[in-house]
């Protein structure tokens, strides 16, 4: 068994080599500035290639390998990245949190135009779900199960349905039942799309698939309750967009609800829920179990 330390250099090593292949898969797999309407795929790029943590398409990686696995998870994981930018582009529009600022920069709407950002944010969801069919055309069954689960996160009873009730909540005292909706579907449900997409490459049995799914809903829900503690207490440098939105929109978080400590209590709480589920799924598991964790712990 590695020491926390080994654990520690494990995680850097390879989050770091996972995001060089992400780059550059994304740099393959997306339609160059000069495809035509060149300010439409310049506005599409400029979003993608923004940076960010990767943490998605990560643990899709992280995920195809824990067993034996043939294809090539890269097209997949730019795929799921091309989905959750465009939530970005849109979640940054005017009529939503009206951010001027993403991942350090301008947000495509102030870079670009409103016009251009809805559209290139239409363009880029479409396109994860062109680059499945298309990359895995030799894998049929790999590519309709990808499709099917990307699909079914990222609709309107899933991630947009989460936007849609947060939206609609603003300004009101919510009920910890609908934080929980809000949450794990504005967020969880697409990071377990992550990890459900990452074991689609191993053709794993029903167990398997049950416990990624209750893996990705914790680590879902944890992430969220330490991006509402960051939003309280971190700032605009340290996590490269406007923070204290939550306040200023008047919007129930776990902090709202629980404090900053409570919510820290919830977060851990979530947190070992999808580590024990990760333990029990087996595999090749050092890395996502470190990850999780390290989620958890993060500053930005």
């Amino acid at each position: 068994m590695l020491h926390r330390s080994g654990v520690d250099r494990l995680l850097k090593e390879n989050l770091e080599s996972y995001r060089k292949r992400i780059e550059a898969g994304i740099a393959e797999w997306l339609p160059p500035c000069t495809t035509r309407p060149a300010r439409l795929h310049a506005a599409m790029r400029y979003s993608l290639e923004a940076g960010g943590k990767r943490i998605r398409p990560v643990l899709l990686i992280a995920t195809s390998e824990l067993f034996p696995s043939e294809a090539d998870p890269i097209p997949a994981a730019v795929a799921i990245e091309c989905l959750h930018t465009y939530t970005l582009i849109h979640d940054d529009l005017p009529a939503l949190d009206n951010s001027a600022l993403r991942r350090g920069r301008p947000s495509c709407h102030t870079r670009f135009d409103e016009a251009t950002a809805i559209l290139a944010g239409d363009a880029l969801l479409t396109y994860a779900f062109q680059l499945l069919s298309h990359a895995y055309r030799e894998r049929p069954s790999l590519a309709n199960a990808l499709v099917g689960i990307l699909a079914e996160a990222s609709g309107s009873t899933r991630l947009i349905g989460g936007q849609q009730e947060d939206v609609e909540n603003e300004g009101k005292a919510l009920d910890p039942d609908t934080l929980r909706f809000i949450h794990e579907n504005k967020t969880a449900a697409l990071l377990t799309a992550a990890l459900q997409m990452g074991l689609a490459f191993c053709q794993p049995g029903q167990d398997p698939r049950r416990l990624i799914e209750t893996a990705g809903y914790h680590l879902g829900m944890a992430f969220q309750i330490v991006d509402d503690i960051l939003d309280a207490t971190s700032d605009q440098a340290a996590m490269g967009k406007p923070v204290g939105h939550d306040a200023a929109a008047e919007k129930s978080t776990y902090v709202v609800l629980h404090g900053i400590d409570g919510a820290r209590s919830e977060a851990r709480r979530h947190t070992k829920a999808a580590i024990d589920a990760l333990k029990t799924l087996g595999g090749a598991n050092t890395l996502l179990i470190a990850l999780a964790g390290d989620l958890e712990t993060r500053i930005h």
